[in-house]
């Protein structure tokens, strides 16, 4: 959604779709805002509670399952398994998604990693296309004013997609773009907690060639952490193309750096407006 500066300031139900890196301060800025005014809907929370919940629950009981003490008690149903994700903790997300590499390592087959990537792509599809429903209830049912879409990394997959169009028709489209020292820091923080990750596909079988030829090892052997290490320098530079390329056409650009001195609703609308007016 694109509007002059003039109609975003008269604009009187906000509905703002934050796009950019994983850990790139999205969550962080969304909640900065007033919670009495501005609805926070979490994709990757929508995902885990709705989308992948039972495939979630299922990975969980296999491991319980391989612990005899729990086995018993599960399949006489003495004891449950549940998850308790919420916007603050996506643990369970991550553990579900995995890492592509040795099983002895903690990795996953590649047959059982896509299986896994594409669970999650079609998850996140379905819980972008649920965002001008929850844009509709957060007003009429709650009577919040605005809403804040704190949509995932991997968004930006979803070009070409009903989910992109529902997002690109109903909310405005704002790129949390890192300078040099954020990227530095989101590196460095890969290398010394590499977490699991979507990855588009093609992007990932080229890389995994590459890095297979370089270790001289198959991804079934392969340490899941060190390849996580090594791609995501890459999966960086891949995805900011593509956030740059969503917000040019649907939407604006505000900086990493700059979102550190929000401290209000009316810090965070200036810093839109500042982007509207520079275009």
């Amino acid at each position: 959604m694109k509007l002059t500066a003039s109609e975003f300031t008269e604009w009187p139900n906000k509905a703002i779709t934050l796009l950019g890196m994983s850990g790139i301060g999205k969550t962080t800025l969304a909640n900065k805002l007033p919670k009495s005014k501005w609805f926070h809907y979490s994709g990757d929370y929508r995902i885990g509670t709705k989308y992948l919940e039972e495939p979630i629950l299922d990975n969980i009981k296999e491991r319980a399952m391989e612990v005899v003490f729990l086995k018993e008690l599960l399949k006489t149903d003495s004891i449950y398994i549940s998850s308790n994700i919420t916007v603050d903790n996506l643990a369970p997300i991550s553990t579900f998604l995995g890492k592509i590499g040795s099983p002895s390592k903690g990795g996953l087959t590649p047959k059982e990693f896509l299986r896994r990537q594409k669970l999650h792509k079609n998850a996140e599809i379905e819980a972008m296309k649920d965002v001008p429903g929850f844009i509709e209830k957060s007003e009429r049912i709650y009577g919040y004013d605005h809403f804040i879409n704190d949509a995932g990394g991997s968004i930006c997959e979803l070009i070409d997609t009903d989910a992109m169009e529902a997002l690109i028709q109903n909310t405005m489209i704002v790129y949390i773009e890192e300078d040099q020292e954020v990227k530095n820091t989101l590196i460095e923080r890969a290398k010394s907690y590499p977490k699991p990750l979507y990855y588009n596909k093609d992007f990932l079988m080229r890389n995994l060639e590459i890095y297979e030829n370089e270790i001289k090892e198959s991804p079934e052997s392969m340490d899941p952490d060190e390849f996580v290490r090594w791609i995501f320098p890459k999966l960086l530079e891949y995805r900011k193309e593509k956030y740059k390329s969503i917000a040019n056409q649907h939407g604006y650009t505000i900086q990493a750096s700059e979102t550190i001195n929000v401290n209000s609703e009316s810090d965070f609308l200036g810093l839109i407006l500042n982007s509207i007016k520079s275009q």
